[in-house]
């Protein structure tokens, strides 16, 4: 069974940072693409960022210029380091890894942002 392992959760002050991680199986991480997802009470799971295993980006509009994701490859990890943090990025945070075929998701993690 592939596990996805979260971490770096918790609650922070408006405007502040999270950095979160996401370690995947080896045989995972070197050939999926890599991503963050999120979902709020009431709405529905969305994109955050994702990265592929050639470090080619892409960002929802809501977090452009405040998120960052980024892998680290020799750790089989991937970061989202998340500034300037509002009350609406308030959710879980989910790391998935895709493919063509198949995709994996980890637990989740709760980031809360207080006004």
């Amino acid at each position: 069974q592939v596990q996805l392992v979260e971490s770096g959760g918790g609650l922070v002050q408006f405007g502040g940072s999270l950095r979160l991680s996401c370690l995947a199986p080896g045989s995972i991480f070197r050939r999926y693409r890599m991503g963050w997802y999120r979902q709020a009470p009431g709405k529905q799971r969305e994109l955050v960022a994702h990265i592929t295993s050639s470090g080619s980006t892409n960002y929802a509009d809501s977090v452009k210029g405040r998120f960052t994701i980024s892998r680290d490859n020799a750790k089989d990890t991937v970061y989202l380091q998340m500034n300037s943090l509002k009350p609406e990025d308030t959710a879980v945070y989910y790391c998935r890894a895709d493919s063509l075929i198949r995709d994996y998701w980890g637990q989740g993690t709760q980031v809360t942002v207080s006004s």
